[in-house]
């Protein structure tokens, strides 16, 4: 007897490989839309497009959230370079599957606003370092990086990634979240579809992450510039000529960052 249950399963993988593709898609042209937008040392890009393989996990299950996200940022690097850029096959793409995997696991069938925010600072977190760890190691490897300047770098990327796609995932994630839903209803699981509708997006946890990484932000910032230890830890290994150029954008990019995390979190606490 036909059960029906190969159709439906053969149905389940066409509707996420569908939905695969479109988050890769999307995910890609929004990552190359900031790809220009680097850090002082000229790698390590600026990419609010975070929110959109997060979203995707959130809805669509963990593997969904990692592969868009691995695919869309090899597409993006490699588009932006004119070639299959490399770099981006042995960092970026783990880190990013990483990432919206952990993310998209953490919360399938349990999602609520407070455990999407530690979930994000967590997957977030975990997929950054791992990128700042492949990325810089491979460039020493083939002798494009100074092997001193790696572990200031690692930090460096590791902390500025985090601090700048963080208040997108937490600001501007959910009303896109909640309007998706809103739309479109049948996509989400039950448990997003209730917590968009009826659950509020937690002010305190909201306010103390965004505060929290504000305040280090600033205190790397202060460092680096006060600091000839911690100065050198981030530039040391740097060309004299470029040293203090590097050191003083470091400081600005940090304490900047910094800054516009406390205004944002202010804002939180104001008007939420």
């Amino acid at each position: 007897m036909h059960t029906g249950r190969p159709s439906v399963k053969a149905s389940e993988i066409s509707r996420r490989a569908a939905f695969t593709s479109l988050g890769a898609a999307l995910y890609a042209i929004g990552a190359y839309a900031t790809a220009y937008i680097e850090s002082p040392w000229g790698m390590g890009q600026f990419r609010p497009a975070v929110i959109i393989p997060s979203i995707f996990a959130i809805l669509f299950g963990p593997w969904v959230g990692g592969v868009s996200g691995a695919v869309g940022t090899l597409i993006a690097d490699s588009v932006k370079h004119g070639t299959l850029y490399i770099p981006s096959l042995i960092a970026a793409v783990p880190a990013n599957f990483l990432a919206f995997y952990l993310l998209g696991a953490l919360l399938r069938g349990r999602f609520r606003w407070p455990r999407f925010i530690a979930a994000s600072v967590l997957s977030l977190a975990v997929g950054n370092v791992l990128c700042a760890v492949l990325y810089t190691s491979y460039k020493s490897l083939i002798g494009a990086l100074p092997p001193q300047l790696v572990p200031g770098l690692i930090t460096g990327l590791s902390l500025w990634w985090f601090a700048t796609m963080v208040p997108f995932q937490l600001l501007a994630l959910p009303p896109v979240l909640k309007a998706i839903v809103s739309a479109l209803p049948s996509l989400a699981p039950l448990d997003v579809r209730e917590e968009c509708v009826s659950g509020s997006t937690p002010k305190r946890e909201m306010f103390a992450t965004l505060c929290l990484t504000g305040a280090l932000m600033i205190i790397v910032g202060l460092a680096v510039l006060l600091s000839q230890s911690v100065a050198s830890f981030f530039v040391g290994a740097l060309s004299p000529g470029l040293r203090e150029m590097v050191k003083s954008l470091v400081a600005a990019m940090f304490s900047a960052t910094g800054v516009m995390l406390i205004v944002a979190s202010a804002f939180v606490a104001i008007l939420k």
